[in-house]
């Protein structure tokens, strides 16, 4: 470049809020999907390019697939993936419509004897896959895939015949829950915020709290983390917070702790924030590219959850 005789520019100064501190690592690592999704809840970004994006790993048969959730890997459609799309479609505003009738089709065409999903289809096979999400042939009803799937769609008013008995399978999961997991208790939360049902699904939730907080499922008190068991299976310091349960709060969860409580796992949460401006995988981490396109993922779910709680991110 030919000298200008200029001075030259002084340096920028380091980005300060969380969501500027995340912008840069969002730009450097993030795929494209979420690349779309920052620009839009956090730029003013536009919903379509969100669309245009997730149409990249949409199949044929109505669901979606090429390591979408980043655990599976491979071009077949899973339930796993198709819940993921309908969370982006659901932030963004556009979980309705033919797209969403397609995806209802798929599900009813992976569904399982008593019409729920199973975690992982039996067309994972061949394909790389986390070994914490074993494929086999013949597997089980998963409240895990089926719960978060059904409560996006009531949430969004959609209609369709695959739901009724869903729903049905959904009810009887979540009442009858005497051992769990975080994960599987995320997935019965994210149903029963949006069951048509309010006054069950509160005294489901009720419930529900009563047993993460006797099996001590959710860190109360990071200061003291080392005293929180960790699930069976789950990765070494794979902890849950009060935040996990309760991303909004409209949560049926945020009853199940104090004000105290969710405000401590509040600052544990901003303070994950990492020296590149991402937020960390606490899962299990058993390849490179996976973990690497899960860290945009949960960078912006953690700023959306931190501004969803009146937190200021920037």
């Amino acid at each position: 470049m030919a000298e200008t005789g200029a001075p030259p520019l002084p340096p920028s100064p380091p980005p300060h809020t969380p969501v500027a501190r995340a912008e840069r690592f969002v730009w450097l690592t993030a795929r494209v999907l979420e690349q779309h999704l920052f620009a839009h809840h956090f730029r003013g970004g536009a919903a379509d390019p969100v669309e245009t994006a997730l149409d990249a790993y949409r199949n044929e048969d109505g669901g979606y697939g090429h390591a979408l959730e980043p655990d599976l890997r491979g071009p077949v459609s899973q339930p796993l993936h198709t819940a993921h799309a309908l969370r982006v479609l659901d932030a963004v505003g556009r979980c309705a419509g033919q797209r969403v009738e397609r995806m209802c089709r798929y599900l009813t065409s992976v569904s399982t004897a008593d019409g729920a999903l199973p975690a992982i289809h039996p067309s994972q096979h061949g394909y790389p896959t986390a070994p914490f999400v074993p494929v086999v042939d013949d597997p089980p009803s998963a409240l895990l895939a089926t719960g978060p799937v059904v409560g996006l769609l009531h949430r969004n008013e959609v209609w369709h015949a695959w739901l009724f008995r869903a729903t049905d399978f959904c009810w009887q999961a979540v009442e009858s829950l005497e051992e769990s997991h975080p994960y599987e208790i995320e997935a019965a939360v994210a149903f029963l915020d949006s069951a048509p049902d309010r006054p069950r699904a509160e005294a489901a939730a009720d419930r529900l709290g009563r047993l993460v907080r006797a099996h001590r499922l959710a860190v109360r008190d990071p200061d003291d983390l080392g005293t929180y068991p960790v699930s069976p299976g789950y990765a070494p310091g794979e902890h849950h917070f009060p935040y996990d349960y309760a991303r909004t709060p409209q949560s049926l969860a945020r009853a199940w702790f104090t004000d105290d409580e969710m405000a401590r796992a509040l600052d544990h949460l901003a303070a994950q924030q990492q020296e590149d401006g991402g937020w960390p995988v606490r899962w299990r981490q058993w390849a490179p590219a996976p973990a690497l396109e899960a860290r945009p993922v949960v960078t912006v779910e953690a700023l959306r959850t931190l501004r969803s709680h009146g937190r200021p991110v920037g």
